[in-house]
């Protein structure tokens, strides 16, 4: 075999992320990758309903609201991962190692994207690993396109689709 990986697993990825009501070109670009995924790597938006702000809102009280409910949504036994600008940072490659390694395991994963004022440290302190996509901000929005469209590119990648052109 060539390096490829034959995956009998079933393995669910949950993108777990706070906000509804998406535009619709966030709702197709997510669904545009998430659609190419095989089912033992299927991956499953589940939308977190975000604390109301009002210029009185305190954001401390509204990250700890948001965070109870992303916990209660985490599908039990999943391993959860956080999006975090001070987490690690993972090249494609890696992505690629790592979605090996959660197919191998098949165990679902919960990947946790935190609403405008980020997590809530229940919520960090859950989570096995923290990943930072970039350095750069980006709205939390198209954080769920960036995801999916990486996660297929990593499964393209250990199947040796051309998909993946990096050289």
């Amino acid at each position: 075999m060539s390096g490829l990986i034959e995956i009998e697993c079933r393995m669910r990825i949950h993108l777990m992320c706070v906000g509804r009501r998406m535009p619709g070109w966030i709702e197709e670009g997510y669904r545009e990758y998430a659609k190419r995924l095989p089912p033992e790597c299927a991956l499953h938006l589940v939308e977190i309903d975000p604390v109301h702000r009002a210029k009185t809102t305190n954001v401390r009280q509204a990250r700890e609201e948001e965070g109870r409910r992303i916990l209660k949504a985490i599908p039990k036994g999943a391993d959860v991962i956080v999006l975090d600008e001070r987490g690690r940072s993972w090249s494609t490659e890696t992505l690629a190692g790592r979605l090996r390694d959660w197919l191998a395991d098949g165990r679902d994963r919960a990947l946790v994207v935190g609403g405008a004022d980020g997590l809530s440290e229940d919520c960090l302190a859950q989570a096995r690993e923290r990943w930072s996509l970039s350095a750069l901000t980006f709205p939390h929005p198209l954080v769920r396109v960036i995801l999916a469209e990486q996660i297929y590119r990593a499964w393209s990648l250990t199947q040796g689709h051309p998909y993946h052109r990096a050289g």
